[in-house]
């Protein structure tokens, strides 16, 4: 074991053997916040006592436990390397997770949707348009550059890098999200959606909470477009395989939470065997 090793000497040698991990932007988040309480400390110091602190800290910022549990989690690595890997540490102390509920899905009728479009700034009304057409993440959309466009072919690309699965991904565009990139065209030289000449990073303003209150609807995230999105899709009948296809989802199991919502056409699919029994 090597004496002396603090919190800094975990965090610098963690951030480099981890560089190329896709989930880097919110580990590097939560450093920062353990940063404030843990810089300078020695690892050896890092106790239960210590970590039952952190959480409670991290509770009353009040961030959903699910928050809570990913700072929990990244602690849990570093000081569990510090012990495995680099032999800094006898051993790690135990963190203990919180209880997350059922993941949530929360979904527009159409109706509503074309109300929050309509009360939403143009800026942000296209995004949500585009986002509601295709399923992509806000940082795709955001992201998107019309380099990545071939508005003949009516596809956009993605390299791996840019995708949460690590896959390439071409998505097809459909009519609406045509509307939404005919519109945009020579706005930006580089990128497709932009606000006073700026790529638009942050969606979740005080505008977007301003246009839900005015449409009269609650307990909506930006990413509930995705998931809209896909709930109508399995609605008209697309299965579940190509919604998982066509969102990028790197496992069928992601996908069946919208199970639920192709029971009509599941009967439909069952109706369509031969009859092979006679009647009784």
């Amino acid at each position: 074991m090597m004496p002396g090793k603090t919190w800094d000497d975990a965090v610098e040698r963690w951030l480099a053997e981890k560089s190329d991990k896709k989930s880097l932007k919110s580990d590097e988040s939560n450093i920062r916040w353990l940063n404030t309480y843990l810089s300078l400390i020695p690892l050896t110091d890092i106790n239960r006592d210590v970590i039952e602190s952190l959480k409670a800290k991290k509770i009353a910022s009040g961030v959903s436990n699910a928050t809570v549990n990913r700072m929990l989690a990244l602690l849990r690595s570093v000081l569990k390397v510090a012990v495995t890997e680099w032999d800094w540490l006898p051993l790690s102390p135990s963190v203990k997770l919180l209880r997350e509920p059922s993941r949530r899905i929360r979904y527009l009728s159409p109706h509503q949707a074309t109300r929050l479009l309509t009360e939403l700034p143009p800026h942000l009304s296209a995004m949500a348009a585009f986002s509601l057409s295709t399923g992509l993440r806000r940082s795709n959309v955001t992201g998107l550059q019309w380099s990545q466009i071939d508005l003949k072919r009516r596809i956009a690309w993605f390299d791996g890098d840019q995708m949460k699965s690590g896959n390439s991904q071409i998505i097809p565009l459909n009519a609406d999200a045509m509307r939404v990139l005919t519109a945009r065209r020579g706005m930006h030289p580089v990128y497709v959606f932009t606000y006073q000449g700026n790529r638009i990073v942050q969606v979740s303003t005080a505008a977007w909470y301003k246009a839900l209150q005015r449409a009269g609807i609650s307990d909506f995230r930006w990413h509930d477009l995705r998931h809209t999105w896909a709930s109508w899709h399995v609605q008209v009948g697309t299965p579940l395989l190509v919604v998982q296809e066509l969102g990028g989802w790197g496992s069928a199991e992601m996908v069946r939470r919208y199970a639920h919502f192709s029971v009509v056409n599941l009967a439909n699919y069952a109706d369509k065997l031969p009859g092979i029994i006679s009647p009784i």
